[in-house]
């Protein structure tokens, strides 16, 4: 299920807005950390995660083992900066633009 480059530019401008629930630190991604990125992402659907200078690993590479993990979506990463997305399962908030 890819993403459109017109709802990936939707999500970024929406991202820009909220602040970061999460920081990955030197102990990088614990299931914890997958388990409570997995509920942010089904209360709140776009999520900011910062990744600290302790953590050694890519913030790319985060991104998207955090995606394959939650089956989201990784909008984009910028710096030590990763957005996510995915749709709630129930009552979904966010419209994205038709393809």
């Amino acid at each position: 299920m890819g993403m459109t480059s017109k709802q990936r530019a939707y999500l970024k401008k929406l991202a820009s807005n909220v602040h970061p629930v999460f920081q990955i630190g030197k102990s990088s991604l614990t299931p914890e950390m997958v388990t409570a990125v997995d509920e942010a992402l089904e209360k709140r659907e776009l999520i900011k995660l910062s990744v600290l200078k302790n953590c050694f690993d890519e913030p790319q590479e985060l991104a998207q083992t955090l995606a394959d993990r939650t089956r989201s979506q990784v909008v984009h990463v910028i710096g030590k900066k990763i957005v996510l997305y995915r749709p709630a399962k129930k009552n979904p908030k966010i419209e994205l633009p038709q393809a």
